[in-house]
C-alpha cells in the first residue's frame, strides 16, 4: 500500500464539491471545517474537449476562498500534467 503525503499549503489540488463542480486551485490552508484556496479554476467541457475557466467571474483571482468541508466530496493533489496546465493559466511566468 502506498502512503501518500498529506496535502500542504502551495499544493495544486482538485476539489469535487457536492454540486458536481470540479475545482482546480492552489491550496492556501487546511482547517478543521474548510479548505482555503486561491486562484480557483473550474473544469468545463468545451468544443475541443475539457478546459479550465473561471470558477467565480466577479472576484479577484487572488482572493482566498474558504470551501466548507461539508460540501466537499473529495480533495486530492492534481495530476502533474493538469497541474502544469493550471500553473500556465494562472501564472505570469511561462512553463517550458
Amino acid at each position: 500500500m502506498l502512503i501518500e503525503k498529506p496535502l500542504t499549503p502551495g499544493d495544486i489540488v482538485t476539489i469535487k464539491i457536492t454540486t458536481g463542480d470540479e475545482i482546480i486551485a492552489r491550496l492556501v490552508e487546511v482547517k478543521d471545517n474548510e479548505y482555503v484556496i486561491s486562484k480557483p479554476l473550474a473544469l468545463m467541457a468545451t468544443d475541443t474537449g475539457m478546459g479550465l475557466g473561471p470558477f467565480a467571474f466577479t472576484i479577484s483571482p487572488d482572493t482566498k476562498i474558504p470551501i466548507n468541508r461539508s460540501t466537499v466530496v473529495f480533495c486530492a493533489r492534481t495530476d502533474p500534467d493538469t497541474a502544469k496546465t493550471y500553473i500556465g493559466n494562472t501564472s505570469s511566468l511561462q512553463t517550458v
